[in-house]
């Protein structure tokens, strides 16, 4: 369940962190009512970083492939033993 808190309550800023850490997810922050920060621990911000450069190479792939731009292993393989002498 996220964490939603008032802009207000970010004077105390270790009560923060550890609600930061301990809940492993973002911590929203409102103003007046409305959504207007996120904040996150390191690790959770550093996680959220790795899926999302993998969902983009993941969509370069599936354009890749819809796009044609695949070579078969197989022949692949076979070419570079050929090229290398292997």
């Amino acid at each position: 369940m996220p964490q939603i808190i008032p802009i207000k309550d970010l004077k105390n800023t270790s009560n923060i962190s550890e609600i930061c850490h301990t809940t492993d997810e973002p911590v929203y922050i409102t103003k007046n009512g409305y959504g207007d920060m996120v904040i996150m621990s390191m690790e959770v911000f550093e996680n959220l970083n790795k899926k999302l450069e993998m969902y983009k190479s993941l969509a370069i792939s599936e354009k890749q492939i819809n796009d044609g731009e695949i070579l078969d292993a197989k022949k692949s393989i076979k070419n570079l033993k050929e090229k290398y002498d292997l």
